[in-house]
């Protein structure tokens, strides 16, 4: 009976492996995605950003009800709902390439929107929904999976080490499935990498249906709700944490996003990129998130002795020296890096120099949610568990700011939009310097 219930679990924890690079995939896909939707109309990088901003906007909606949904009617179900409103979602973006081409909706300024766009974008929103639920399940189940402690952990590693991965390739698939960004490139290009979406959230849903997941945290009879003096508001450190946390996830999705729509622009307010340039985006921003995952690995093994705020504030101004190099660099200075496409394979391209820089941003932003978060729950005691959900309303910021650096983009050029990045990251190392410090000791915030 024992044996059972391991192979039980490790089926499990192999699903939750699965789930986790679904996550990242999921996520990664609204980007590259909009390189399509920017040519549709007529090269608006605000448009060609709406599915990023649509899939992150879902958190601010959906943050708190799924740590609610643990509590309710535990991590299987709510992990089963995710997978299938998962599925929905990738399959709704599928049918914006078979519909709505031809159908006109409404006037947006210049631009005239299809019903094929709003499609997708109900898609990428409710695609938002099951990446939330799904990192709202995933860490802990995990950690109840390896039965806590150090084993809990190293299975939480080794599923955001699998996260990175996934957000790696996704990219770079659907750079090499696009190619060259033309007027006859469309969704049913990048068609493939939905059903193969699909058909891993479908397996997954089968196989923990069948699979007994421990629940120690459902509660049945309903929730019942502690009455405290303070929240976490109360908390100047936490309060600018917070705002560090919105503004943070839109410098991750930024750079990448941004530099991707550059590279795969054949005109001249793009790279220069004449052939292959979405290819080239998408293998270029691939590199941004492998080096992510090495920034991590980098930061768990030194974390033990150096402080998270002392790599916030490392990483941070490090970050911006890299973006003000990418920003007053011409493009004509240029590099060689790699790039994919399905008809030649691997090659190397020369890409403006910029390009470099900004992707090395990657091993700057990888340590940076778990620096903001540490520091900002510090002191916090019985009223953390609140904060998180916060934090978790809070990841909308992926989109808010990434759609205002394409608007930026639309009047004033690619790397002009990345000064929002700076003052981003200007503020980061403010919060590293002197908005982590708690200034609010005096509120009580044991149990007693």
């Amino acid at each position: 009976m024992t044996q059972q219930k391991q192979n039980g679990n490790l089926v499990a924890i192999i699903t939750m492996f699965f789930i986790f690079a679904m996550i990242s995939f999921v996520t990664n896909l609204a980007a590259p995605f909009g390189t399509i939707w920017r040519n549709e109309y007529a090269g608006s990088n605000t448009l060609g950003m709406m599915g990023n901003m649509m899939n992150f906007l879902a958190y601010l909606f959906m943050g708190i009800p799924a740590g609610n949904m643990l509590v309710k009617i535990g991590y299987k179900k709510t992990a089963l709902i995710a997978m299938a409103v998962g599925f929905l979602g990738l399959f709704t973006q599928y049918l914006s390439s078979l519909f709505g081409a031809d159908a006109e909706v409404f006037a947006f300024g210049e631009y005239v929107i299809k019903l094929n766009f709003i499609i997708y974008l109900l898609g990428a929103f409710i695609c938002g929904f099951c990446v939330c639920m799904l990192n709202t399940v995933v860490n802990p189940m995990l950690n109840l999976l390896g039965g806590g402690g150090n084993k809990g952990n190293q299975l939480i590693q080794t599923g955001g080490a699998l996260n990175s991965l996934s957000g790696t390739l996704t990219p770079l698939f659907v750079g090499a499935l696009i190619g060259t960004v033309t007027v006859k490139t469309a969704m049913s290009d990048v068609a493939p990498l939905l059903f193969v979406a699909m058909g891993v959230f479908v397996a997954a849903f089968i196989v923990i249906s069948f699979v007994a997941i421990p629940e120690p945290h459902l509660q049945k009879g309903g929730m019942k709700k502690e009455k405290f003096s303070h929240s976490p508001w109360s908390f100047r450190h936490t309060v600018l944490g917070v705002v560090g946390i919105f503004i943070y996830v839109g410098i991750e999705i930024g750079i990448p996003g941004t530099l991707n729509f550059y590279l795969a622009d054949p005109s001249d307010k793009g790279a220069g990129i004449l052939t292959n340039g979405a290819a080239i985006g998408g293998a270029i921003a691939a590199i941004y998130w492998l080096l992510m995952l090495v920034g991590r690995t980098a930061s768990s093994a030194i974390s033990g002795k150096v402080s998270s705020r002392t790599q916030l504030i490392v990483v941070s101004a490090t970050a911006i020296v890299f973006v003000l190099i990418a920003i007053f660099t011409p493009k004509t200075v240029t590099v060689s890096m790699p790039g994919y496409t399905v008809g030649e394979g691997f090659m190397m391209a020369q890409v403006p120099v910029s390009a470099l820089f900004l992707v090395l941003c990657g091993l700057c932003t990888s340590v940076m949610w778990g620096g903001i978060f540490n520091l900002a729950v510090e002191g916090l005691g019985k009223y953390t568990a609140q904060a998180s959900g916060i934090f978790m309303m809070m990841v909308v910021g992926g989109g808010v700011l990434p759609l205002i650096q394409q608007s930026i983009s639309d009047s004033a050029g690619y790397m002009a939009s990345y000064w929002l990045i700076i003052v981003a990251l200007a503020y980061l190392l403010f919060y590293g310097l002197v908005g982590c410090k708690n200034v609010n000791k005096d509120i009580p915030v044991d149990d007693k």
